[in-house]
């Protein structure tokens, strides 16, 4: 057991040593903001998974976390003038609260109608920012600045911009990855996989879904708050219903219930979104969808759970 636990820890160690070392080095290889807006949605996609991949929990309005998160940060940095670390907290925090008002309703039903107690509460978050003043309305809130991290560092250069949300990604990815590999990560996949015999062992499942409910909903306002600074704009599109479908699309096209699958599928769909848009157009969903279609049939598991598998017959072999 003592050694088993050793190669996972060393494991994770080298994880995180490449995550760093290839996050470093990217930004004079790749566009840096695409590839910040990669690092937000791949936070969202890694949020998302630890509720569905690891929590069996299925939502279809996660969208209102990332959003919400993306105007409270946007109001802050641009009206009240905080700091945008600061700002990015509190908005995490704000979604956090959401996340725990949503989620005490929702935890109440299970399967489909947990999902749609979920997408049905995100619709009225949308029209929220849809008739509230302070959101801007149809407009969204525009103009945010960067601002200056710890009120020192400028973050209007998109190098400076791209390590703090490289530093943001890693420390979330971090957070998700600790709570995973941790008793309590134990006890959800525990009632994940048969929930009443969790219940018979005494374990407090209401609690503890709402629990992992809330902190996935935080790090999605964590991943909206930062995305509404990178692009300095908080919009409708960031708590519409199809966002919500998206993270789903990247985190089963990816693997669910992986470490790494949330950021593989993040990539995969951006990476499709930018390079289609100028060429396709508005039928860059349907080519999307269709290479989701065939993902799913050849890759059931996902890319990185495909890849898991022939990894470990291979070793057997």
């Amino acid at each position: 057991m003592a050694s088993s636990s050793f190669a996972s820890g060393a494991r994770s160690r080298w994880l995180f040593a490449a995550l760093i070392a290839v996050g470093i080095v990217a930004p004079f290889i790749g566009y840096p903001t695409f590839l910040m807006k990669v690092l937000c949605f791949a936070l969202f996609a890694s949020a998302f998974n630890l509720l569905l991949g690891y929590g069996g929990l299925l939502s279809f309005g996660h969208a209102a976390f990332f959003g919400s998160a993306a105007y409270v940060c946007g109001w802050l940095v641009r009206d009240v003038g905080l700091t945008p670390e600061l700002a990015v907290l509190a908005a995490g925090a704000a979604a956090g609260l959401l996340g725990l008002v949503i989620g005490a309703l929702a935890i109440r039903r299970s399967g489909i109608y947990f999902a749609m107690v979920t997408l049905a509460l995100a619709q009225v978050v949308y029209f929220a920012a849809l008739n509230l003043p302070v959101t801007g309305r149809e407009d969204g809130l525009q103009g945010i600045p960067r601002g200056h991290l710890l009120g020192v560092v400028d973050l209007e250069g998109s190098l400076a911009m791209y390590y703090f949300v490289l530093g943001v990604f890693l420390a979330g990815f971090w957070a998700i990855h600790r709570a995973i590999h941790s008793p309590f990560g134990q006890v959800l996949a525990a009632i994940r996989d048969n929930e009443p015999r969790a219940v018979s062992l005494g374990y407090d499942v209401g609690r503890t879904k709402l629990l992992v409910f809330t902190l996935s909903a935080a790090l999605s306002g964590v991943a909206g708050a930062v995305k509404a600074l990178v692009f300095q704009l908080a919009s409708l599109t960031d708590v519409h219903w199809h966002l919500s479908g998206e993270v789903v699309l990247m985190t089963l096209l990816g693997g669910m219930g992986t470490v790494l699958g949330p950021l593989v599928g993040a990539f995969a769909v951006v990476g499709l979104e930018s390079e289609l848009a100028g060429t396709v157009g508005p039928w860059v969903t349907v080519v999307i969808g269709g290479v989701f279609i065939a993902c799913v049939l050849l890759f059931q598991r996902g890319i990185v759970g495909e890849a898991r598998a022939w990894w470990l017959r291979r070793r057997a072999a």
